[in-house]
């Protein structure tokens, strides 16, 4: 399978590989996709670098960022559940190349996918309450709740300047509270959405929901204690689209979030400060 980007190597060469970093930055790569890096240590959560349709009648919307292969180090992959644009090994597969570095995800992810490519070494089983050391990161798995997927769980990263919390697909539930009442979340991202048109193999158009609307991403954020809110996946399908302008309003009587970032592909966001920062290279 070949991955191409939309943006050439400019991206990862000058603004992912090429960034200082001091605490924690993090990247979004679109879809949940985020790269996460300190002076130590490169994580990467769902990423995603199709270019191609996952349904005849579904197009992505955000560009390709970069190549997987480009990136100049990773030290763990994860990812929170079995859906092709969350768990997809030939977008994981080339950052695994580095010495060490795994994919951790729910055991269906492996069961509903080809990983023939990826060692055994380079695939990890995760479970919620599993925790991992990599690098000056913790990574805490813990539970989830999507509908749509045959195994889902989140993750928390834990590191001295803060906690964050990526909620991947997964819809308000008692694993939110609990995370709650276990962490101190700074930051967290969850996916928001809108109901979708779906083909189904016998041409019968139906409509469902697929992801959290407005009132369900505030209330998952009320749950989980969610300090500085950023929304994904809420552009990822040309069918499939929000307003992140819409949780403002939904949130107004609630007490968090604090603060609501939106991030496009390609920006970078610190741990340590509010504040969403663009790319600004231009190549030639």
């Amino acid at each position: 399978m070949t991955i191409t980007s939309d943006w050439g190597e400019w991206w990862a060469r000058e603004e992912f590989n090429g960034a200082d970093v001091e605490g924690v930055s993090l990247w979004f790569l679109g879809v949940t996709g985020w790269a996460i890096r300190t002076p130590e240590t490169t994580l990467f959560v769902d990423p995603y670098f199709s270019t191609e349709r996952d349904r005849e009648y579904v197009a992505r919307m955000p560009p390709v960022p970069m190549e997987p292969e480009w990136a100049d180090s990773c030290d763990a992959v994860f990812c929170t559940h079995d859906h092709r644009d969350h768990f997809w090994p030939p977008s994981f597969g080339p950052l695994l190349d580095h010495d060490g570095a795994a994919v951790h995800a729910p055991a269906a992810c492996y069961e509903n996918h080809d990983v023939s490519e990826i060692t055994e070494d380079g695939q990890e089983v995760v479970e919620p309450g599993d925790s991992y050391e990599v690098g000056d990161l913790t990574v805490h798995v813990r539970g989830g709740r999507d509908p749509d997927a045959d195994g889902s769980v989140t993750y928390v990263f834990e590191h001295e300047e803060g906690t964050i919390f990526h909620g991947g697909d997964n819809r308000p539930c008692e694993a939110f509270e609990a995370v709650g009442e276990e962490f101190d979340v700074d930051m967290g991202m969850l996916s928001y959405g809108t109901s979708a048109r779906l083909v189904g193999d016998d041409g019968e158009v139906v409509r469902r929901k697929l992801y959290n609307d407005a009132q369900d991403v505030i209330d998952a954020a009320n749950m989980v204690g969610i300090e500085r809110l950023v929304p994904t996946h809420w552009r990822r399908w040309r069918s499939i689209q929000a307003d992140p302008g819409a949780l403002s309003k939904a949130a107004t009587t609630f007490e968090y979030p604090r603060v609501i970032e939106e991030v496009e592909v390609g920006d970078r966001i610190r741990l340590s400060r509010p504040g969403v920062e663009v790319p600004t290279y231009l190549d030639g």
